[in-house]
């Protein structure tokens, strides 16, 4: 396995392995640009559903912030009278049957951890396929969603849909610029150009719009209490996560004035409760969507730190207009 550590040194520092991957990445590339162009000119068929469709996802490899934009998104439009059904890949389930409808209380370990973190946040109905057109179906035929979130599908390109939103790190933003696997783009960032929207999590570029987290209270794994995040300001706790880019995470950590003991895994890693045995009594702190693999062995020092999103008004401008023009045809 792929250290973390290993691929920021490759696709963000200056490795020299990256410039000796580089022509397998012009390969990589060059399929990426023939698979796009068969789906424009019809040689590949596209698919859609009597609903409209907006895509949420990014470019690079990792996390993004597309989980709490999903999450936002489906509760703003559940303020405006709508019925948003949220369609997934369910990346890391290892159920042998799909689709799978996804349910607050579903086993992540079958459907994929932030499927059930978006069920648990938003209570909207939640399928995942790896064909997200699959999925579509599924919650189409079996309940009344009028609009469809298709969380991380900006290139899957076999499903039509009606609005884009791209979803960059501020902060990492497109590491060396090269595609997989010398660099983090699963596809050119010329292709930013087509989208509707790109929000970044963190410092906005121009054209882009800024989302920026809110911290809440710290949330009990064992049995749902909160606590404010100051508690543990000064004191020592277990830093866990398993997230494509822990470090807001460990920032947030460090400007409270907790001292951390980092446990950095992959993303969407399958914990074991001996990975969360430390022979300690310290905190254990870790992010919302570690938080859902890691319930069914809750201890009463485990905590997790759920975040929400905040757009400026010029986002908020610039999507109610897009989604008159979409619900208005």
């Amino acid at each position: 396995m792929i250290s973390p550590d290993f691929l920021g040194r490759l696709w963000y520092g200056y490795h020299p392995l990256s410039v000796a991957l580089v022509p397998v990445s012009w390969l990589y590339s060059s399929f990426i640009r023939l698979r796009s162009f068969a789906y424009t000119a019809g040689i590949l068929p596209k698919r859609g559903v009597n609903v409209p469709v907006i895509v949420v996802g990014n470019i690079t490899v990792g996390g993004t912030g597309k989980t709490p934009l999903i999450i936002w998104l489906a509760t703003l439009l559940k303020q405006q009278g709508h019925q948003p059904g949220i369609i997934s890949r369910g990346y890391g389930g290892k159920s042998k049957k799909w689709p799978q409808q996804v349910r607050a209380d579903s086993n992540p370990y079958l459907v994929g951890d932030e499927p059930v973190l978006i069920a648990q946040r938003t209570a909207c109905a939640v399928a995942v396929s790896p064909y997200r057109y699959m999925a579509a179906k599924e919650l189409l035929e079996h309940t009344d969603c009028d609009v469809l979130l298709c969380d991380d599908g900006l290139q899957h390109l076999s499903m039509d849909r009606d609005l884009e939103i791209a979803v960059i790190d501020g902060d990492r933003r497109f590491g060396n610029g090269r595609c997989l696997p010398a660099g983090p783009l699963r596809e050119p960032s010329r292709r930013l150009a087509s989208v509707d929207m790109i929000v970044s999590s963190g410092h906005a570029g121009k054209n882009e719009f800024s989302m920026q987290y809110i911290y809440e209270d710290l949330c009990s794994l064992l049995n749902h209490s909160k606590m404010g995040i100051d508690a543990f300001s000064s004191t020592t706790v277990h830093a866990v996560s398993g997230i494509g880019n822990p470090g807001r995470f460990h920032a947030y950590l460090r400007s409270k004035d907790i001292r951390m003991l980092k446990h950095d895994f992959p993303d969407h890693y399958s914990y074991t409760p001996s990975d969360l045995r430390f022979n300690d009594d310290l905190p254990i702190v870790m992010t919302e969507k570690d938080a859902v693999k890691c319930r069914a062995f809750a201890a009463d020092n485990m905590w997790y730190l759920p975040i929400s999103a905040s757009f400026t008004d010029a986002f908020h401008i610039r999507l109610s207009n897009l989604l008159k023009e979409m619900f208005n045809g």
